[in-house]
């Protein structure tokens, strides 16, 4: 059996966690579900501890207290395997400018030990819509084509657990749409995914839960209302009612100017 396989999972657990930098705790006694089939939305303010939280999901820091599991075992029990089951969308699309868009996913593919790369390359380029630009270089692609060829990248590999930190940054209308159409093949083809945004209106209806991080802490959102006014409620059940207003505003304020002027392909 394949190593991807014995490393496969349905769910992963994330039991009173806590993550400190010296000093200061990004994250504080945090415990979340997330099981396959399911788009989670992991809200908050900058500096809340959304990113440290997707660092420990894709196994690139361990916790400083309590534990991750990928199904019934921790990263260090699953070993190397499990990174092959782990897709992570940065905000930093990790993409060789200097590089035409087959060459990138060619250069990924190798990394990940693929079989047959040729034809998986082929098919990552029909999903981005970049077949025609295929052999032109990333650096003069647009960010909405950039985001489709990192997506592409992420999911070359097929992982079971897919991580996204602000994908939707700096896309316009119809590449947003683009990629929410492509979150829901995702979902349907019972991937986990885990989705830390501060665009509210774009993921509302999208989302099958929706959390909150702040000050490192986590809290579930209610049920009632649209995503943008759970946030807010929610925002002030925490004991900051005069400040929830301001805070939501400042975060839904923070992606606005980044959507989209660049002009589709």
């Amino acid at each position: 059996m394949a190593a991807s396989e014995t490393s496969d999972f349905e769910q992963v657990t994330v039991s009173d966690v806590s993550r400190s930098y010296g000093r200061r705790r990004a994250l504080t006694h945090v415990s979340l579900t997330c099981s396959a089939g399911q788009i989670i939305g992991l809200l908050g303010p900058n500096g809340a501890g959304k990113s440290t939280l997707l660092g420990l999901l894709a196994t690139l820091t361990e916790p400083s207290g309590g534990e991750v599991r990928f199904g019934d075992r921790t990263a260090r029990q699953a070993g190397a395997a499990l990174r092959a089951q782990v897709g992570f969308l940065s905000h930093e699309l990790q993409l060789y400018p200097e590089l035409s868009a087959r060459e990138n996913l060619e250069f990924f593919a190798g990394l990940y030990g693929l079989d047959n790369p040729a034809d998986r390359v082929v098919e990552a380029l029909t999903s981005a819509g970049l077949s025609d630009r295929a052999d032109d270089v990333v650096e003069g692609f647009s960010r909405g084509m950039r985001q489709r060829l990192a997506l592409e990248r992420t999911l070359l590999h097929s992982p079971r657990l897919v991580l996204f930190d602000e994908p939707f940054t700096g896309l316009d209308e119809a590449s947003s749409d683009a990629l929410v159409g492509r979150l829901r093949d995702l979902r349907a083809a019972r991937r986990i995914i885990v989705l830390a945004t501060h665009d509210l209106d774009v993921v509302d209806g999208l989302l099958d839960r929706a959390v909150l991080l702040r000050r490192g802490r986590l809290r579930e959102l209610g049920s009632e209302g649209s995503l943008r006014e759970r946030y807010r409620a929610t925002l002030a059940e925490g004991g900051d009612a005069g400040r929830a207003v301001r805070l939501e505003a400042s975060v839904a304020g923070a992606s606005r100017p980044s959507r989209s002027k660049e002009p589709q392909p």
